[in-house]
């Protein structure tokens, strides 16, 4: 397995895969279940899937859909999306899911996710923290999507996520996302400078010299996209991909 992680990201909204550009138009790209086939095909170590119309409608995981997934999963994978108790947890567990990310539940619940940690320990727990920057003001971490400006830096925001006993952090740009201009560099360096604990970035890979800058940038352990793997060339057709072991190996030594 590659020191540096590289994770493809799926979005999943009333049961279908989708991609946008920061956090707002949103397009059907595919079947969730057809794209885990093609990456047990391309021996992918991880996958991340986080449905993003679970909190606007007020529901927890598609529990149904997860299982059918993790059924045809050859990889671990996380998914995050509604989770907002332990028993949801602990079901999610249950079925196959090997990380449960919380998002909007970290910032109203703390407690929640503390009593998570202790039930299932903090290398099954993580946070994802959606980032957005104005073009005259500093960087402010979101919630509801995107929708809900919680008034707390990132690198604040992150501290205490490790406090709770997090065991990793999704750090996403929501001004990056689906742009293809590589991330956002200096947000990734002030979070995993100032935690402990593994941060993967997401948000704005393009081409795969992006996981390369950004790992030579920053202290990340992991990097996350969706456009880079699952669009191809300009006219963003879809194609369902990955780059093979040994260009990943040559581009991170």
């Amino acid at each position: 397995m590659l020191r540096t992680r590289v994770i493809p990201v799926l979005l999943l909204q009333e049961g279908g895969l989708v991609k946008g550009q920061q956090f707002k138009n949103h397009k059907y790209v595919g079947d969730p279940i057809n794209a885990v086939k093609i990456f047990n095909e391309k021996e992918v170590d991880e996958l991340v899937f986080l449905d993003i119309s679970a909190t606007d409608e007020n529901r927890g995981p598609d529990f149904y859909l997860l299982a059918d997934m993790a059924s045809e999963a050859f990889m671990p994978f996380a998914y995050g999306g509604g989770v907002k108790t332990v028993k949801q947890v602990e079901r999610l567990f249950s079925i196959g899911v090997e990380k449960a990310i919380i998002n909007t539940a970290a910032f109203l619940d703390p407690n929640m996710v503390k009593e998570a940690v202790k039930v299932a320990g903090s290398q099954s727990i993580v946070v994802s923290m959606d980032v957005k920057k104005p073009l005259f003001g500093s960087y402010e971490v979101y919630v509801n999507n995107g929708k809900a400006k919680t008034k707390l830096d990132p690198v604040t925001y992150a501290k205490k996520m490790q406090d709770y006993g997090v065991g990793e952090l999704i750090v996403s740009s929501i001004d990056r996302e689906g742009t293809g201009k590589g991330y956002d560099i200096k947000l990734l360096e002030m979070v995993s400078d100032a935690v402990a604990i593994p941060v993967v970035g997401l948000g704005g890979a393009g081409c795969v010299q992006d996981l390369a800058d950004a790992k030579n940038q920053t202290a990340v352990s992991g990097l996350a996209a969706g456009d880079l793997f699952v669009f191809h060339g300009k006219h963003k057709a879809v194609l369902i991909t990955y780059p093979k072991y040994s260009e990943l190996e040559k581009l991170f030594n």
